[in-house]
């Protein structure tokens, strides 16, 4: 299927993606009894050249939906219409060719490459699976230039994957990603496994890459501090959605959804007066689970400023909001949002909730009761 985006400049145009793992149970005959909603219902564009920051905590699904992006996790609704061809509708020889314009940079540097294989091996592999090894001359030369563009140098190419540091171990994945000249990297987690030093050189290799090659990214990251420094706009995500998206600078500014505003409160500011006097907001209740998630708003559940309707009955929508200082792309999944930011509407306790164990899914059955859990 092909689509083309009324847009332009939008590279990537992802729309109602959904990515659900099938929960087994059986002894002899396997069924499924329920769903695990990883990714579950999101839409999200990115721009030409720019780079979409995308964070959210650990399990709300960013890297499955990075990767459902590039159709290395095959999603189970949605599009994702990348240069006007829906990527998620292609198989077989019509991917493997598509995939030269999109890879992927993996979080861990040493499990992401075959350790069997030399620096120079595991870039020919690209190459020779795209055709583009046709001049031995000519593939020597994009070798060195590879080398060059990630900071390694050329006697790299002989040495194995555990000879280098964790820095440039992920360097050389970038080289890899790199080797085909794609359009769209998508870098999940690239310097969660680095030491901090380490990771400010990752981050500006990336950019400068960015300006020399023209590369648009999407960036999977749980540092604030990381998404701020290398991101145009930036998206949160939790528990499967995306509840709020925003310029880079804006969302920092004006956090516009009470989810958000609980991840900026946990940043450390350098300042110790600035930080005993600014809002403090400490989340009560642990994340629900995927497979069961709450109904309505999914953050409801720990949100200081849940009301009494809707919060718990009706899935807010992502949506531009009038707010003072927001832009018009702007966009929050909270029916109370402007209420929240002028101040009508304010902070409250939040008694800690049980989840009911069970299964979320289309096909799910009814939840058993909490006794029948006891000792599993």
């Amino acid at each position: 299927m092909t689509q083309t985006s009324d847009a332009p400049d939008v590279l990537v145009e992802v729309t109602d993606l959904e990515v659900y793992f099938p929960i087994k149970s059986g002894i002899i005959f396997d069924r499924t009894v329920g769903h695990v909603r990883a990714v579950d219902g999101v839409d999200l564009s990115i721009r030409r050249g720019e780079t979409y920051g995308l964070v959210g905590e650990s399990g709300c699904g960013k890297s499955t939906l990075g990767k459902a992006i590039l159709n290395l996790e095959p999603p189970t609704a949605g599009s994702v219409v990348f240069d006007g061809t829906d990527i998620a509708s292609l198989k077989g020889e019509d991917l493997r060719h598509a995939r030269k314009r999109f890879q992927m940079v993996f979080q861990d540097p040493m499990s992401s490459l075959d350790p069997r294989q030399t620096v120079e091996s595991l870039l020919l592999e690209g190459l020779r699976a795209h055709g583009l090894d046709t001049d031995t001359d000519a593939t020597r030369a994009r070798l060195r230039e590879l080398m060059s563009d990630v900071g390694l140098p050329v006697a790299a190419l002989s040495k194995y994957p555990h000879e280098f540091s964790g820095g440039q171990r992920q360097r050389i994945g970038i080289a890899r990603a790199l080797s085909v000249g794609p359009d769209l990297i998508v870098a999940d987690e690239p310097v969660s496994a680095l030491d901090v030093s380490i990771q400010a050189q990752v981050i500006n290799l990336l950019q400068d890459l960015q300006d020399k090659l023209g590369l648009t990214y999407l960036v999977v990251a749980h540092d604030l501090a990381v998404v701020r420094h290398i991101s145009d706009r930036i998206g949160v995500m939790y528990l499967g959605a995306l509840v709020e998206e925003s310029g880079g600078a804006e969302l920092y500014d004006v956090p516009l959804h009470p989810y958000t505003r609980a991840l900026m409160s946990a940043v450390p500011v350098p300042d110790p007066q600035v930080e005993d006097t600014r809002e403090q907001i400490l989340l009560t209740g642990d994340l629900p689970s995927p497979a069961n998630p709450p109904s309505g708003c999914r953050f409801h559940t720990r949100c200081p400023w849940k009301q009494e309707t809707l919060c718990d009955t009706e899935r807010p929508q992502l949506r531009v909001v009038e707010v003072s200082g927001a832009s018009d792309s702007h966009r929050v999944a909270c029916h109370f949002a402007e209420k929240i930011a002028s101040g009508e509407i304010q902070r409250h306790e939040v008694e800690a909730t049980i989840t009911t164990p069970g299964f979320g899914g289309p096909d799910a059955g009814p939840t058993a009761p909490p006794e029948a859990y006891i000792g599993v």
